[in-house]
């Protein structure tokens, strides 16, 4: 026997349909959704999405069961195997991700679904058991405030030093970040930190010749 042969042999003997059978099938599938529903669960609890979605929710719970029947499905016939590769390798996704948690547990669903559909349970329920402990303890991290941009329209040039006075009296820490002057009056944008935005905000208000005073929250702090 050639060492093609051989190699061919131990190939084919890899896809064997009746390593499959109905109970192991069922199994896989049922305990697969189980781990799905739980990271159902747990998304539906952190998830701090502004706007929820209910539709990727469930998507993203059932594709671990769509993924572990592929899984499944390829491991039963090597032209099976092939055929979906190929499919696969065409489709393309393009729904915006734009929440990094989001895509946390998108990839948590697909990598459940490939796990079980491979028969490694119990690293599908170990794998659920430390991811979500991990978001837990991670959250509870303290992070430092975000940074804002305060936008303010003053009537006069001459009232830069009374804004600036107030800014760096209730801001943290700030930082010039745009300058504007024009006949009208003048635009000023400062980048701060702290958590008197809406105190400063006030403040400013009441000052004399400030048309108006905007605060606008920057991703990356809570």
């Amino acid at each position: 026997m050639s060492v093609s042969d051989v190699v061919k042999k131990s190939v084919l003997e890899g896809f064997s349909y009746g390593d499959l059978s109905t109970a192991k099938i069922m199994t896989t599938l049922v305990v697969t959704f189980l781990v799905a529903a739980y990271i159902f669960g747990v998304y539906r609890l952190v998830s701090k999405s502004a706007f929820y979605v209910k539709s990727f929710h469930i998507s993203m719970a059932i594709i671990s069961v769509v993924t572990a029947g592929i899984i499944l499905a390829m491991q039963s016939s090597i032209v099976i195997s092939l055929g979906m590769v190929g499919a696969l390798s065409i489709v393309r996704f393009r729904t915006a991700i734009k929440d990094p948690m989001d895509l946390l547990f998108l990839f948590w669903s697909i990598g459940t679904g490939i796990i079980c559909g491979a028969g490694l349970y119990k690293i599908a329920i170990i794998l659920a058991v430390l991811v979500t402990v991990g978001i837990i303890l991670l959250d509870l991290v303290p992070v430092r405030p975000g940074s804002c941009l305060l936008i303010i329209n003053a009537e006069a040039k001459e009232q830069e030093e009374g804004i600036e006075s107030v800014v760096k009296k209730l801001a943290g820490a700030y930082r010039l970040k745009s300058k504007n002057v024009t006949a009208d009056g003048m635009d000023l944008i400062y980048e701060i930190r702290g958590k008197n935005g809406k105190k400063l905000v006030d403040r400013l208000s009441e000052m004399k010749g400030i048309a108006s005073v905007s605060i606008l929250a920057c991703d990356g702090g809570e």
